[in-house]
């Protein structure tokens, strides 16, 4: 069964005034799981916020830039709807910081949506979140889950309650819509 849209007269489905917020890797974030869900996300009405370690410009693994607007330690979770978590190789630096973890669990804890594609589910796992939770990811952080509770099922992109997760950037896509239809869900 496919992802179901609320559909606005235009045609396409809106998540106007929804707020967030996306944490990226300074250093070697993944270029299509970052671009993807941020222009459907955009598309659909979003207003996106971009957190990481340092201000300055961010650079993904093949080269993309993107602009950081927040330092990570400044972000308030009363601001936002959704976290997002970008994978790819760099996004380890958050898989034991203790904000990264404390955004999820707040974020959670307030019935709003947590996600995370690719490696940067092992995020989530560390901040004891994914315990008895369907979840997928990239299968190099499998066992880390499993260890954590997860219950892994490999699908490119999972739901349990307000947490998705996608397996990587193949799933990019479709786990930029299965926001936007969630988003939509929570209006």
């Amino acid at each position: 069964m496919g992802v179901v849209f609320k559909i606005s007269e235009g045609g396409e489905m809106k998540i106007e005034g929804k707020k967030v917020l996306m944490v990226i890797a300074h250093r070697d974030f993944r270029d299509e799981e970052y671009k993807h869900p941020r222009e459907i996300l955009e598309n659909a009405g979003a207003k996106i916020t971009v957190a990481s370690s340092k201000t300055d410009t961010a650079y993904g693994s093949y080269g993309l830039a993107a602009q950081v607007d927040i330092l990570l330690n400044d972000v308030q979770v009363e601001d936002y709807d959704c976290v997002i978590f970008v994978g790819g190789m760099g996004s380890s630096e958050y898989f034991n910081n203790q904000k990264a973890h404390s955004i999820a669990r707040e974020m959670l804890a307030q019935d709003k949506l947590v996600c995370a594609i690719c490696i940067a589910p092992n995020t989530l796992a560390q901040a004891g979140i994914l315990k008895d939770k369907k979840v997928t990811a990239f299968p190099s952080v499998k066992d880390d889950l499993v260890k954590q509770g997860a219950v892994y099922t490999g699908k490119d992109v999972e739901i349990d309650g307000n947490i998705i997760t996608a397996n990587g950037p193949q799933a990019a896509k479709k786990f930029g819509e299965t926001i936007v239809a969630k988003l939509a869900e929570l209006n």
